[in-house]
């Protein structure tokens, strides 16, 4: 007797289909030409913010005073220039919709690699995405605050946020926790220059160039934020709480090393570079 029950859907073919319709959501909301020019914006005033970190990293190793080397220092020197509190609205504007840029592939999935292998493959893509939704809004967010004129240092607001947490056990566990994420962020960023797995974000030819600064970029960046997390745990472990003063603390720490000056104006030609490969992220970025 003929089987007369209709067949069934092919899951895999459902979850496949699902997957396609939701990455050509986010493909449709990514390529919007206003949502699309402002993101890539975005990149165009992080390279900046880098520039100018290094700048005060050099700046420091030379001798001179003036700002702390971090990005609330960046952006408050930025401020202080002609047209630079345009720059940081404009800023603020792009940090927002490249936050919400990831959100979307966050909770949509990502247009430019709907071919995952996996589901876990997937679910890491989704989780990175949202990781930097978080730190665009952020940099929104204190990019907001330098262009209303009420930007405070990040250093002195790190060093207060880990006194506070210091004064209870949970609290000083969520602070050696955060500090090993931020080392694991830092070596992420290291292997990534290592591999050049950076590449896969950019489409079209990009050139020896691209991948030089690229390679540098990732590498300086990911040490500087290994060596905040590590400053970080050092002032737990030693009860000092001032010692977590984020990028600026890490940097003036590294000046104080032997052979400081060098190292330090080493590591603003590092992160430099990462304000240069910032504005190639600008024109090749995957969208």
């Amino acid at each position: 007797m003929p089987d007369t029950d209709p067949p069934r859907p092919s899951t895999a073919n459902s979850s496949s289909d699902s997957y396609d319709n939701s990455s050509s959501t986010a493909g449709r909301v990514a390529q919007n030409s206003v949502f699309e020019h402002f993101a890539r914006a975005g990149f165009v005033v992080s390279g900046i913010v880098h520039l100018i970190i290094g700048y005060i990293a050099i700046r420091l190793a030379l001798g001179g005073g003036g700002s702390t080397a971090d990005q609330s220092g960046a952006l408050a020197e930025l401020a202080g220039k002609p047209g630079g509190a345009i720059a940081l609205w404009v800023g603020t504007v792009a940090f927002t919709i490249m936050g919400l840029w990831r959100l979307a592939e966050a909770a949509l999935g990502s247009s430019s690699t709907p071919d995952a292998d996996s589901t876990t493959a997937e679910v890491i893509d989704r989780v990175k995405a949202f990781a930097l939704a978080v730190v665009y809004f952020a940099f929104a967010f204190s990019t907001f605050g330098f262009a209303r004129g009420s930007g405070k240092s990040s250093g002195g607001q790190s060093a207060g946020i880990t006194t506070r947490l210091m004064q209870s056990g949970v609290g000083t566990a969520a602070l050696v926790a955060g500090a090993l994420i931020i080392v694991a962020i830092g070596g992420y960023h290291v292997y990534k220059g290592v591999s050049q797995n950076f590449l896969e974000d950019l489409e079209g030819t990009t050139g020896r160039l691209v991948q030089w600064l690229g390679t540098v970029g990732y590498i300086a960046k990911g040490l500087a934020i290994a060596a905040v997390g590590v400053l970080l745990i050092l002032a737990v472990s030693q009860s000092e709480p001032n010692k977590a003063t984020g990028l600026d603390g890490a940097f003036k720490t590294l000046g104080a090393q032997p052979y400081g000056v060098a190292l330090l104006a080493v590591a603003g030609l590092g992160i430099i570079t990462y304000g240069l490969y910032s504005f190639a992220m600008a024109l090749y970025t995957k969208m």
